[in-house]
């Protein structure tokens, strides 16, 4: 079980991290965009887009919850050796990791405050297919429109009501991944 942990890392961590933290970057800074992600393999049932972005983005000082649908043995000894990332509670997190189902309700998660609305939760859902069919998305970042398939719409609406506070979102199935800040809104 101990190779399962040490295993799946970036292959050439300084480039591999180099090129992830790029496609993170591009997806939250273009919501609906789709962007490619590789050099990690994490253990099931973690996909390569949402170990690339927990190995680039977490470290010591970045709490994780891991929602019913991936907290495994073998995906919290990974994060650890990759990462050193503690893990937490919904409310206490910088990341949850999970399906759409169990990391509801995702009103647990922290919006930030007033005064520092940077310290909220960022949400990493992992669906079956990800694609730019769906919702309608408009706001920072999109020209005019973008399409994006959500697990919902009125989470995300209600999200943006709250901005500048609510969560930030990646979503994540195989290698690919998009971003949904929270000041997209979302149309049904």
């Amino acid at each position: 079980m101990a190779a399962v942990y040490l295993d799946g890392g970036f292959k050439d961590p300084a480039r591999d991290a180099a090129h992830a933290f790029r496609a993170a970057l591009q997806a939250m800074a273009r919501p609906g965009r789709i962007e490619t992600v590789a050099g990690v393999a994490p253990p099931a049932p973690c996909s390569v887009a949402a170990g690339a972005l927990l190995v680039t983005l977490c470290d010591t000082t970045t709490p994780i919850y891991l929602a019913p649908s991936h907290d495994t043995e073998g995906l919290r000894g990974w994060i650890t050796f990759h990462t050193g990332a503690p893990f937490t509670g919904p409310e206490h997190a910088m990341f949850g990791l999970g399906t759409w189902a169990a990391l509801a309700a995702v009103t647990r998660f922290s919006p930030g405050t007033a005064e520092y609305p940077d310290r909220s939760a960022t949400l990493i859902v992992e669906l079956g297919e990800l694609s730019t069919n769906g919702a309608t998305l408009s706001g920072p970042g999109i020209r005019t429109i973008a399409r994006l398939s959500l697990p919902e719409v009125a989470a995300f609406q209600q999200n943006r009501r709250r901005f500048p506070l609510g969560f930030d979102t990646y979503l994540t199935c195989g290698d690919r991944l998009a971003g949904l800040p929270r000041s997209t809104r979302v149309e049904g």
